[in-house]
């Protein structure tokens, strides 16, 4: 429980200092560089400045809800992690056991739970403020976090059906000659973006929209309360990235070309590279941070429910049937050719046709639109293109001085006829 709780707190410090220092880089800026040998103490400078800062609290907050949302926020983030398998058995101490803290039967299940309750914490903080801004972007994490946890569930019932256990220890040695991502490449591109949509990270952090909401759903806390909704918030990227290195990306297993070294899956090698991985996930997440825009959150919504879900449950489809077949007695390539046929002629081109027309559509009544403006009649002046402005009387007569009487060129007699 130490181990998990000190590697959670330190990757929570690394990823601020790491962000920060991406961001900077991809901005073309310094990023911090003061605080500690290249700012490398920065983010432990933050923690320590959050928590002996003055505390302000709103009158009108729900004094008990109000202290209750932050921990409610922090504490599943915490125990989510207890499930993550970070290694193989060890010696430690004279004592056999496995890098995990425990492994049960639905391990995949109790970190959905874990994230799940999150929501609470974020719902319960803007709507114990008291405050309008708050309350919105309480309202918008709860519908975006719970509309976008279907498709991360459903992301995940592939890898249960090509694994054919929940256990997370036990899908990380389903791995061990192909890691998931391969043969599932679409439920990992589903979950990576569900996740985003589910720790609220740019570009779906609409529940914490500067422009619109002053900072979303913890507005009206400081200090540590507020450094409690910042821990959460990275301890979940940590617990998302782990999450989709368990399920997709090996574990703790070393990638291809250190694998072929026989103690690269034994002792404690194998905490580093599952290290790695997590580090890989949240430059992702830093990335898409330092390149997005934050999308308006009708289309974050629409692309939740219109596309990621639906694609989801084809997705699921195929991959039982490929199961069913397999199975059965199929070969891997008839057992994988006929759901991807079926689902490429039922979905894919009828999809396909439908977009086609849509966006024909779209051209033809931009086009119209465009015909229709150019026959309107104007309502407001239009000056002549060839209008020739006289010389103003005060210039043409000082013209008129300077040159002798009978000198004056064409221009100047046709302004004196005028």
């Amino acid at each position: 429980m130490l181990g998990v709780f000190v590697f959670l707190v330190v990757m929570t410090l690394f990823s601020i200092v790491f962000e920060r220092k991406v961001v900077g880089r991809m901005q073309n800026r310094i990023g911090p560089n003061r605080t500690g040998p290249w700012g490398v103490l920065q983010s432990l400078a933050d923690g320590v400045k959050l928590a002996f800062k003055e505390e302000i609290i709103p009158v009108l907050v729900d004094k008990p809800v109000y202290f209750l949302a932050p921990i409610i926020s922090a504490v599943p983030a915490f125990l989510a992690f207890s499930v993550i398998p970070f290694g193989p058995e060890v010696s430690m101490f004279g004592h056999h056991t496995p890098l995990q803290l425990t492994d049960l039967p639905v391990g995949v299940l109790v970190v959905f739970a874990c994230s799940s309750l999150g929501v609470y914490g974020v719902v319960l903080s803007g709507w114990a403020s008291g405050s309008t801004y708050p309350l919105l972007g309480s309202l918008r994490s709860a519908a975006q976090m719970v509309s976008y946890e279907v498709a991360m569930g459903l992301s995940m019932v592939a890898v249960f059906l090509f694994s054919g256990t929940m256990s997370t220890s036990g899908i990380v040695a389903k791995q061990d000659h192909l890691w998931n991502v391969i043969p599932l490449i679409v439920s990992f591109v589903i979950y990576f973006i569900s996740v985003v949509g589910e720790t609220n990270r740019a570009p779906f952090d609409l529940a914490e929209a500067e422009s619109e909401l002053v900072g979303g759903f913890h507005t009206e806390y400081s200090s540590f309360k507020f450094a409690m909704f910042f821990l959460a918030e990275y301890i979940n990227m940590v617990t998302v990235s782990a999450l989709a290195t368990t399920l997709f990306l090996g574990g703790w297993r070393a990638p291809i070309p250190l694998s072929l070294w026989h103690g690269a899956n034994h002792g404690w090698w194998p905490i580093l590279w599952f290290t790695a991985k997590v580090v890989a996930g949240i430059f992702v997440f830093v990335w898409l941070r330092g390149t997005l825009p934050r999308l308006r959150y009708d289309q974050f919504m629409a692309f939740g429910w219109k596309v990621l879900i639906p694609v989801n449950l084809v997705w699921i489809l195929a991959v039982t049937a490929i199961r069913v077949l397999r199975d059965r007695g199929e070969n891997a390539f008839v057992a994988t050719g006929i759901p991807l046929a079926v689902v490429v002629l039922l979905v894919v081109v009828p999809g396909l046709v439908v977009w086609e027309g849509a966006r024909a559509r779209r051209i033809a009544e931009l086009a119209e639109d465009d015909e229709d403006e150019a026959q309107l009649e104007r309502t407001y002046p239009v000056p002549p293109l060839d209008l020739h402005v006289p010389t103003p009387p005060r210039q043409l007569a000082h013209a008129g001085a300077r040159r002798p009487r009978g000198e004056l060129t064409n221009t100047t007699k046709e302004d004196a006829d005028v």
